[in-house]
């Protein structure tokens, strides 16, 4: 049933929305015993020439490392493959055969899926599986690059339920033939025998790598197409919020939305030569770059699950000279390797860029593909990443030639301050995230761990709980916690115990009574041991809550979650602070139902409610829904059926709510409203006046036409009550939403 698609594209009439998403896969399994098509042969490849090809590029450390060959293509799933029907699904099949392969991978130039299709990469036996990908791994570019599966016979199925109304867009434009594995690659020569790097190489995972369990977590393996392209790693920011920021170099540099970011590939011990390559990430952004520093900063498509396990990199901006220097890569491509230089880095100029240089490494090399890779000082930060050199294996031992890396400081005024200093806080040196530097004697961390979650409806005792950690390598004793509450004098605690490296106990601080408004806790920890604290980046805490000591109402949110769970959020705000939120949710939680209660002044408020694949809750995927009712049982507002967002404005003290609001007679389009909206009065002769959340005016007109132009370009984004007096004294009003 090769034409099947035509019949099924004839009916599928509503087009898929692309939404960007990482390469992470989301479970299921395919059908491997549906029929399939005659592979498509690729042809036999010319070894010798290949291994001719790669003794001259093989030695240069700017060069990627190459793998595999790619073939360009045009396999369209209009043309090529086998559609079926089983077990109510339109099933499409293509299958690729290159014998002798290491390994396959291909890259979509359209990868474009309805929610509820999947599609799998697996091996003709079925013992190599990848899937599935669905909406979700879709990429604002339209396509997608895979990673790589151990075979020779590749088979690429999609399926979708045969009532889904969109209709998919698979369009396979490469097909990477690999000759040489990711590591595991049987060399001769000068070849390792722990994979595809040089004898002198030391896995990451030998005893001389342990102090730097921390830091290898950071760095991955860049693969474009056939080519191990480099090394880098995710980098850290003064916010600590995990955004997916990752550091290369600038002459790694070709388009970042078509590698792939193997993470954790590494042999889980000294003399292993395989690692695991199901750990990777799809795409990213480029955000900053420079050939000065040889840098490039690049935003991954998707935040990393935290099944990888994986660490933010700190960093050094300060300049300063390190003692010694540490670079963890993955030289040609192979399993991931470590290697120490235990004298002092220097500055100076190579290749037009501002590096830092290294003479000599006392043990492990860097090889092709490890450059970007990270350079890190004695305390465990990133000071740059690798531009070139000319370190190399020579037999069992290193060559003794010289590496260098473009300099940190110079990339921090070149572009990074921007992104990993977004509060501007002018700090110049930052630990990892989760987990920070692990090279002090004497360093406590502080936390807080239990405050109010919630508003408290009226004054209260509250009661904070810090967490305290010890993060030094000495044994920690005591300590001071110094606190303030609501910008109030300093007060102390003090603190004595045992606590060893990592280990954490609660200390309550004493109760106090909450204030109406917003509430200020900040926490500090001091003289670990009764000396200086070596590390001040983990030693303050701040947390801030709402209390409401007037007039309150209890509200109550009733939410119906849909089979996407995890794309539901929502908010309820007090002009521009948040004071309830929610979700995302789980997937597969249809008709799962939420219920939260809400206490709230006699001001007015918004509630927003977001669907991040912009197709609502209701009533493709489930029969969600969303009702807020009044302490009465009244229902505010109710929904489900919407795209990106809808949300109300509602006031507890009737104030506004009282007004009869006739969209039939006073008309706003485009509502929302992106920079301009316009109105249509019920007569020509009125005043109108436009309220914000909390009933404050922001705009008044007098009305002498029936129709009205506003810019809300300088408008805050939310929503408003626009509300119309004509001239015999009748009141309209309508809402209207501002987006930018």
């Amino acid at each position: 049933m090769s034409r099947l698609f035509h019949t099924l594209a004839a009916i599928l009439l509503v087009a898929c929305s692309s939404m960007a998403s990482a390469q992470i896969t989301y479970g299921g399994s395919p059908w491997t015993s549906g029929e399939r098509s005659a592979p498509l042969l690729l042809p036999a490849l010319d070894r010798a020439a290949l291994a001719a090809e790669d003794r001259v590029t093989d030695r240069y450390k700017e060069a990627p490392w190459r793998f595999g060959v790619e073939h360009d293509v045009l396999w369209d799933a209009n043309e090529h493959g086998t559609w079926t029907i089983e077990n109510g699904h339109a099933v499409w099949r293509l299958v690729v055969r290159a014998e002798g392969a290491t390994n396959l991978s291909v890259r979509f130039r359209q990868f474009d899926v309805p929610k509820g299709g999947e599609l799998f990469l697996y091996s003709a036996d079925g013992e190599s599986v990848m899937g599935a990908l669905d909406h979700r791994n879709m990429k604002d570019w339209g396509g997608l690059a895979t990673g790589v599966l151990a075979t020779d016979e590749l088979v690429v199925e999609y399926r979708q339920p045969l009532d889904l109304t969109s209709a998919p867009s698979l369009v396979i434009d490469q097909v990477v033939q690999g000759y040489r594995a990711l590591s595991g690659w049987p060399h001769g020569g000068d070849r390792g025998p722990f994979g595809n790097s040089g004898q002198c190489n030391i896995n990451v995972n030998c005893p001389e790598g342990a102090p730097w369990a921390t830091e290898k977590r950071s760095v991955a393996l860049i693969v474009n197409g056939g080519l191990a392209q480099c090394s880098g790693a995710l980098i850290n920011n003064t916010l600590n919020d995990g955004t997916p920021y990752f550091l290369t170099a600038n002459h790694c540099l070709g388009n970042p939305g078509t590698w792939v970011y193997y993470f954790n590939h590494e042999s889980a011990n000294c003399t292993g030569s395989t690692g695991p390559t199901n750990q990777s990430i799809s795409g990213g952004t480029l955000l900053a770059n420079s050939s000065q520093s040889d840098f490039a900063l690049i935003e991954l498509s998707q935040v990393p699950p935290a099944s990888f396990n994986l660490q933010y990199a700190g960093w050094d901006a300060s300049g300063d000279v390190p003692e010694n220097a540490v670079g963890i890569h993955h030289p040609d491509g192979d399993v991931k390797k470590i290697c120490f230089e235990d004298d002092s880095p220097y500055q100076t100029t190579a290749n037009n860029a501002q590096v830092w240089w290294i003479d000599q490494w006392e043990e492990g090399v860097t090889e092709p593909a490890s450059s970007g890779s990270p350079l890190f000082d004695q305390n465990h930060r990133i000071i740059g990443q690798l531009f070139g050199g000319a370190a190399a294996c020579a037999g069992s031992v290193n060559n003794g030639q010289y590496d260098f890396y473009g300099r940190f400081n110079v990339s921090w005024n070149l572009g990074l301050e921007e992104y990993l200093d977004p509060a501007g806080s002018g700090v110049q040196v930052w630990d990892g995230f989760p987990d920070g530097a692990v090279s002090f004697d004497n360093d406590a961390g502080i936390a807080i761990s239990s405050s109010p979650q919630e508003v408290l409806c009226g004054a209260q005792e509250v009661i904070i709980e810090v967490t305290l950690t010890n993060t030094g390598s000495s044994t920690l004793t005591s300590c001071m916690l110094t606190y303030q509450i609501n910008g109030g004098a300093p007060q102390q605690q003090s603190w004595a115990g045992t606590l060893e490296q990592y280990e954490t106990t609660v200390v309550a601080l004493p109760a106090f009574q909450s204030q109406d408004g917003v509430n200020t806790v900040q926490v500090n920890v001091t003289t670990p041991n009764g000396v200086a604290d070596e590390n001040a980046l983990n030693n303050s805490a701040i947390v801030e809550f709402t209390s409401f000591e007037g007039p309150t109402n209890n509200f109550r949110l009733t939410l119906v979650l849909d089979n996407y769970g995890n794309e539901t959020t929502w908010t309820l705000n007090r002009l521009d602070q948040t004071l309830y939120s929610g979700g995302p949710y789980q997937q597969g939680t249809n008709g799962e139902v939420i219920v939260e209660e809400f206490c709230l002044e006699e001001v007015c408020y918004q509630f927003r409610i977001e669907d991040s694949y912009e197709d609502g809750i209701c009533c493709d995927f489930g029969e969600g829904s969303w009702t807020l009712t009044d302490p009465n049982g009244e229902v505010v507002g109710t929904g489900g059926a919407f795209g990106a967002f809808e949300q109300i404005l509602f006031c507890p003290d009737e104030t506004l709510t009282n007004l009869e609001l006739e969209a039939s007679s006073l008309i706003a389009y485009p509502n929302p409203a992106h920079g301009e909206v316009s109105l249509v009065w019920p007569e020509a002769n009125g005043r109108a006046i436009v309220l914000d959340v909390a009933g404050r005016e922001v705009w008044s007109e007098a009305i002498g036409q029936t129709t009205s132009t506003w810019n809300t370009s300088a408008w805050a984004e939310g929503t408003y009550l626009v509300k119309w007096t004509g001239g015999h004294g009748t009141t309209k009003v309508t809402r209207i939403a501002v987006a930018h």
